[in-house]
């Protein structure tokens, strides 16, 4: 089999690139379908996005699937003078909303240490919280609930720092490769019904059992007691 030498793309301009660590990559947004990871600090261009999942084009023209997560967005140019300042993504509706979750696990936790929750009020009033934060000086780490993700912040902009779970297509807002069918279950086994041997003629009758019938007081066992019997008058007077 022939493999396909990938061409360099003309005027390629790289919208991120790989993290420092280097980065895994798919042949399709399927973990199950992995191919040859990407060196660290590669340019790549973002070309579609399903969810979490990306797919890169690289400046020699071979492309795969990655956790979009992890790319390190490329800054664009500077603005021209005269020209709105720009800035990275925004840190603060981030940590307000680690500041809203927080708030409220602490709300429920009052509560039921007053008495006035009990265990079964404080799971449901805490269910679905997930908030993480990290302060270090002028260096934040912040937990990205929605995207499963941390990510850094210097006080200016939002960094991905590291993923919390695989990468998926929920959120997937753009057409995008479905992904892998799920197996079909696997058959039965099969199951040869064996039909009973008939008889050879028709079935014999059933004779129920012999019943003994007793009228009145049991038979006494042995021969019969002598009976005496006797004759009218006219019949002795004839001897």
């Amino acid at each position: 089999m022939t493999v396909p030498v990938p061409q360099y793309v003309p005027d390629f301009r790289p919208t991120h690139v790989v993290p420092r660590a280097g980065l895994a990559a798919w042949e399709a947004p399927d973990p199950a379908l992995p191919t040859v990871p990407l060196d660290a600090f590669l340019p790549v261009r973002l070309e579609e996005r399903a969810g979490d999942w990306g797919r890169i084009l690289c400046s020699n023209g071979w492309g795969a699937w990655v956790d979009a997560r992890l790319l390190v967005a490329v800054p664009d140019d500077p603005p021209a003078a005269g020209g709105p300042l720009t800035r990275t993504a925004d840190p603060r509706p981030l940590i307000a909303r680690a500041e809203d979750a927080l708030g409220r696990y602490r709300r429920a936790a009052e509560e039921l240490g007053a008495g006035r929750l009990d265990g079964e009020g404080f799971r449901l009033r805490t269910r679905g919280l997930r908030v993480g934060m990290v302060v270090d000086g002028e260096s934040v780490w912040l937990y990205d609930a929605e995207h499963e993700r941390w990510v850094y912040c210097d006080g200016v902009g939002l960094s991905t720092y590291a993923a919390s779970a695989a990468p998926s297509l929920a959120g997937a807002t753009g057409p995008g490769p479905s992904p892998s069918p799920a197996p079909a279950p696997a058959p039965s086994p099969t199951v040869v019904a064996v039909p009973a041997e008939e008889p050879a003629g028709p079935p014999a009758p059933v004779h129920e059992p012999t019943q003994v019938v007793l009228i009145g007081d049991p038979p006494t066992p042995g021969p019969p007691p002598t009976q005496v019997v006797e004759r009218p008058p006219d019949e002795a007077g004839d001897d």
